[in-house]
């Protein structure tokens, strides 16, 4: 057979002419690494099972040779020591072992929400970071000469305060101690004359003996001349000009800023769609209205009604588990979720329990022993890990936020206005904004029914009523977004109100349409940036309007190159494009793709220059 006429197939990207390296399982398609790298960043596709092409023909490769035996390859995997080993280790054979490509499935099965991560956020991350990486090098040197300078000199300060002290331990402090040592001494010898002149009084002065007075006398002329008596002056003292204040100062006078990692705002890497976008909905069986939604991963969420009814279901609906001690109510946040994916709950005596990742272990987190006041919603905040809770007391018709630490500690209690009036009535939903505001849905404050913000501290901001139609509000379901909005649904006119941070009205993100009978609670995806809503019925609608900057990788190559040819010449020089040097905890490139736009036709050209200061950095032209 001539091979060299022969035909081969080869598997070609489905999106574009190029070589196919990977293959999407959710889509199905075959992707080439460019396609690959747009597809796991995508919003819409950001939750995708994206493997190798090997992976998906279930190909990996075997003959990987041993580190210890060059002449053998790996065939197990010991678990215990957690490392390969090929048939001639003998270290490992009394070991439990597995086969090395049942290990790999498992270790990458393991690992699959890390890979993910890393393709979709970091990769997509890290060319902006590195700019700002860049550009902090450049100014490093610059910014740092003058602290240096200030603490050499504060160092110097310090040594000499030190030194001083040295002397005046040695010539003073052991001075003292040695004049305690030497009067002790003297004391002794003391003791003694005095008992050799009471021997001798017992000796010549009784009346048993004759008397003699030359005795005495030539005892006394030998034996107390041997007694000095010396007066010392020596004392202990310290010099005025040494305190603790000034140790202090010279420890503390240079500062360093609150350390962290390297962040970007999202409001450089997201933006507001034309409008929302149905994603994907499902009926959820066994719940009669979708009350509450709590989010476990992209594809699993806890939904509850105003019965008993609390059921972790996927996508396509399918009941996964069910919670047999759940609360009941109309209208109440009951559950939650922490870092850990462990539910976390109020069951039917008012405690707030703990439901385990494996759904196997349920502990009471808080114990309710107040009955006056009575548990309604709670939220785990990411930012602090701490738990808020929101009680209501029916007597006196006023409400709290109360905040608990990891532990169930009680650390804060939010009641009160800033004139000293109750902020709350029957508050219902409780979330958190990425600033720190405590976010709550109260049916009934003072202001009439109201979405109340007060800040992390307990401070109040403002309080949303409506929009400026001036149509009355009835807030349910609450949440918060990456761009810091705030969406709530309304009950009156059936809409989900979009507000920013500051309580300014946005837009209806969502009305009563087709798919959603009447919008009532809401849970944001952080990780997909994805709004899951939950109706009147037992629908649950998933939507998308937020997706990422235009060009982003683009820009961020831009400003790489920017910085990169950074003339120290134009540091004083202002900017408009609100560039930040990194402070140790947060970078802040908010409107960068303004300041920065990609040439057309992707030629991605060095400038010449850059405006740098410490209030931002700009393209010279």
């Amino acid at each position: 057979m001539d091979t060299a006429s022969s035909r081969y197939r080869v598997h070609l990207c489905s999106k574009c002419p190029g070589d196919t390296a990977y293959y999407c399982v959710s889509c199905p398609c075959d992707l080439c690494p460019q396609c690959k790298e747009n597809h796991v960043k995508d919003l819409q596709t950001i939750d995708h099972d994206v493997v190798s092409h090997g992976d998906k023909i279930n190909y990996i490769p075997t003959q990987e040779i041993c580190v210890r035996h060059p002449s053998h390859v790996y065939t197990k995997y010991c678990e215990p020591c957690q490392v390969p080993a090929c048939n001639n280790c003998q270290t490992h054979r009394k070991h439990t072992q597995i086969d090395v490509t049942t290990a790999y499935k498992t270790k990458r099965q393991q690992h699959r929400g890390t890979i993910h991560t890393i393709r979709s956020e970091a990769l997509f991350y890290r060319p902006v970071l590195l700019t700002g990486i860049k550009a902090d090098v450049n100014t490093c040197h610059t910014e740092f000469s003058p602290l240096q300078s200030e603490m050499l000199t504060k160092a110097q300060n310090l040594k000499d305060l030190i030194d001083y002290v040295v002397y005046d331990l040695l010539n003073n402090v052991l001075c003292y101690f040695d004049f305690k040592h030497r009067c002790k001494k003297q004391k002794i010898e003391m003791i003694r004359h005095i008992v050799r002149l009471r021997r001798y009084e017992h000796r010549y002065v009784q009346p048993a003996f004759t008397f003699s007075a030359l005795q005495f006398l030539s005892f006394t002329k030998t034996a107390l001349p041997q007694i000095h008596l010396t007066l010392h002056t020596s004392q202990l003292s310290m010099t005025e000009s040494l305190n603790k204040e000034d140790v202090m100062e010279s420890l503390s006078a240079i500062q360093i800023t609150e350390r962290g990692n390297r962040r970007v705002g999202n409001q450089c890497l997201l933006k507001l769609t034309s409008g929302a976008e149905l994603h994907q909905s499902l009926t959820v069986p066994g719940v009669d209205r979708c009350r509450h939604i709590s989010c476990v991963t992209s594809d699993w969420v806890w939904v509850s009604d105003y019965e008993y009814n609390l059921i972790l279901t996927d996508t396509t609906g399918v009941p996964l588990h069910r919670v047999e001690d759940s609360c009941r109510g109309l209208f109440r946040g009951l559950h939650t979720v922490n870092s850990e994916s462990e539910l976390i709950y109020i069951d039917r005596n008012s405690n707030i329990n703990k439901l385990s990742k494996d759904m196997k272990t349920t502990t009471t987190f808080i114990e309710t022993t107040d009955s006056t006041w009575e548990p309604r919603c709670v939220y785990w905040s990411p930012s602090t890990g701490d738990l808020l809770v929101v009680m209501c007391n029916y007597d006196t018709e006023t409400g709290k936020v109360t905040r608990y630490n990891q532990s169930g500690q009680l650390t804060q209690t939010i009641q009160n206005h800033n004139t000293g009036r109750g902020l709350y009535r029957y508050p219902s939903y409780i979330t958190e904004n990425n600033n720190g505001d405590v976010v709550v849905s109260d049916c009934g404050t003072y202001e009439s029914d109201a979405v109340v913000v007060t800040e992390r501290g307990g401070r109040h901001r403002f309080s949303y009523t409506g929009p400026p139609s001036g149509s009355r509000l009835l807030p349910l379901g609450i949440c918060t977004d990456a761009l810091s909005h705030i969406l709530v649904c309304d009950g009156i006119t059936k809409t989900v109100q979009m507000i920013n941070k500051d309580g300014r009205f946005l837009s209806h993100l969502l009305t009563e349409s087709q798919e959603m009978d009447r919008p009532w609670s809401l849970r944001y995806d952080v990780n997909t940036h994805r709004l899951w809503v939950g109706s009147w019925d037992n629908k649950v609608c998933v939507y998308r309007y937020i997706t990422r900057q235009d060009a982003l990788t683009d820009v961020a190559l831009s400003l790489h190159n920017v910085y990169m040819n950074t003339d120290p010449v134009l540091m004083r020089t202002s900017c408009p494009a609100q560039h930040q040097p990194y402070n140790g905890d947060s970078w802040d490139i908010d409107r960068l793709q303004v300041a920065f736009q990609t040439p057309s036709g992707g030629d991605r050209r060095k400038p010449s220059r850059i405006i740098h200061n410490s209030n931002g950095v700009t393209e010279a032209k």
